[in-house]
């Protein structure tokens, strides 16, 4: 009877262990992705003043300015670490790296203080969506990583824990590949 005890006792406090231990990875991945939203957020702002430093000097680019602005459009409307809020970021990404080549050609807008700091800005903002980003992707990783091994699978599913998404690059050449810069 005490051995049945201790080990009622033993499992009642693994599942307790292990719930718990569940609900810690969804906040962290939850946190996570506010981190990301937040390094959005800031990059978002950033745009409008980067496209009208350009449009100061580049005025007959007038697509490449339209790109930028259709495509962050897109990425302000994506909702959540989906596949589809993926592709519209490295849409937005392809948008910027071609604002940028076109910026080669006009050598007084590459010395202009406000654009360089803008450059600067966005450059360490992309840097801190990149660090972000790999951190969600840990905090998913091991989410679900504690949702498919045994024996806290029987415990996620018997709870409803479910899977969180990755957010990587989409699959998505134009996104993996340099800009191509034409004249």
């Amino acid at each position: 009877m005490t051995y049945i005890l201790i080990i009622l006792i033993a499992l009642v406090l693994w599942v307790i262990f292990a719930y718990n231990s569940l609900i810690t990875l969804v906040n962290r991945s939850k946190e996570a992705w506010a981190d990301i939203e937040v390094q959005l957020k800031r990059r978002y702002d950033l745009i409008p003043n980067l496209v009208n430093t350009v449009k100061g000097y580049a005025t007959h680019e007038s697509s490449a300015f339209e790109n930028v602005t259709k495509a962050r459009s897109m990425a302000m409307g994506a909702q959540g670490p989906t596949a589809a809020h993926a592709q519209a970021e490295n849409m937005l990404t392809g948008a910027l790296k071609s604002l940028f080549a076109i910026s080669e050609a006009y050598p007084d807008l590459k010395a202009n203080t406000n654009f360089l700091e803008l450059q600067r800005e966005l450059s360490d903002t992309e840097n801190k969506i990149q660090a972000a980003r790999r951190f969600y992707n840990t905090n998913v990783r091991d989410l679900n990583t504690k949702i498919e091994v045994f024996p806290t699978n029987t415990l996620a599913g018997m709870f409803h824990f479910s899977k969180m998404e990755f957010f990587d690059l989409a699959d998505n050449d134009a996104a993996q590949k340099p800009v191509e810069v034409k004249f």
